[in-house]
């Protein structure tokens, strides 16, 4: 609900639950989010009263017993943590589970539906998010996006900052007729190597050539991701 994957959840999960705080980078990532915190706070506090409860009740099963109920209890005690196991690795109650606490959390806590941008955006795949400041030498600098067509790059301008006066202005998905001044800050999604470039990439022949390039890449780039999705 959060945005994480399944198994990473899983994992932060029950180590905050079972107390053991296995530390990971996964870990930080956890705790760094404010939502995924309030919920691994939770899980330590219920983790803590669970495991006492059961020391507890454990106790008081065996103590002041004769042998035959305390007999008794230690089959009903392997029963239960049986039919618990079983309870736990069913897939049809993992997934009625699942519908219920997402419909419970839908309703009651309609904040929780945060979404992991570095996931969603393929940030492990090789994309980048990434602001350039535009000097005035730079390759983009007082050109249209349809002049620079970068999507033939495979890069996608999200925004742009720019400074009118005193006051800095935020323009969201620009135009191709919006036009790239010196001292922009924008902000650029698409493949790592091309965006570096970007930021380096000056005016004259050798930029021409460097975007010639990148659009060579980009269509070999786009031809492999399409024989991916074919399982080719």
């Amino acid at each position: 609900m959060t945005g994480l994957s399944r198994d990473v959840a899983a994992f932060q999960a029950q180590s905050a639950f079972s107390g053991t705080g296995f530390t990971t980078s996964e870990s930080e990532y956890v705790v760094s989010h404010p939502v995924r915190r309030k919920i691994i706070r939770i899980l330590i506090f219920l983790g803590s009263a669970g495991i006492t409860s059961a020391i507890a009740t454990l106790v008081l099963t065996f103590i002041g017993k004769s042998a035959e109920e305390a007999k008794q209890n230690f089959i009903l005690l392997l029963g239960g943590l049986l039919a618990l196991y079983l309870f736990v690795r069913s897939k049809w109650i993992d997934r009625m589970m699942r519908k219920i606490i997402r419909k419970l959390l839908n309703k009651f806590f309609p904040s929780l539906k945060i979404y992991d941008y570095n996931q969603l955006l393929g940030i492990s795949k090789g994309y980048s998010i990434a602001q350039i400041k535009v000097r005035k030498n730079s390759w983009l600098s007082n050109k249209t996006l349809r002049e620079l067509q970068l999507d033939k790059e495979g890069v996608l301008v999200l925004g742009i900052y720019r400074k009118v006066g005193e006051k800095e202005v935020y323009l969201g998905a620009p135009s191709g007729d919006t036009k790239i001044l010196p001292g922009d800050l924008i902000v650029l999604y698409g493949p790592e190597e091309i965006i570096l470039n970007l930021s380096k990439r000056v005016k004259g022949i050798k930029g021409k050539i460097e975007h010639e390039e990148a659009v060579e890449k980009a269509k070999i780039r786009a031809m492999q991701e399409e024989m991916e999705l074919k399982g080719e």
